[in-house]
């Protein structure tokens, strides 16, 4: 059974704010974890920066692989980003 990590708003625009900044599409880093072998679509990854979908330990990492990033800074909120998962 794959472990999955319980998704909020924090860590779904955490995401897409580092995508972003990264140059990524949605397409292009689904596209990109499926090579890496995490299989993973649009649609998921649209849901993952929603906060209505868990991501997956597998998910989390290929995340961070193609993004270049730590998990520290993956995780790393502001107070901002923090009350708006109040």
């Amino acid at each position: 059974m794959e472990q999955k990590i319980k998704n909020n708003d924090c860590l779904g625009q955490r995401i897409r704010m580092l995508r972003l900044s990264a140059g990524f599409g949605v397409t292009e880093l689904a596209r990109y974890m499926q090579l890496s072998g995490c299989d993973t679509t649009r649609e998921c990854l649209v849901k993952i920066e929603a906060g209505t979908h868990h991501i997956s330990v597998k998910q989390l990492k290929a995340i961070k692989t193609a993004l270049n990033v730590t998990y520290e800074t993956m995780f790393e909120f502001t107070e901002e980003e923090e009350e708006w998962n109040m």
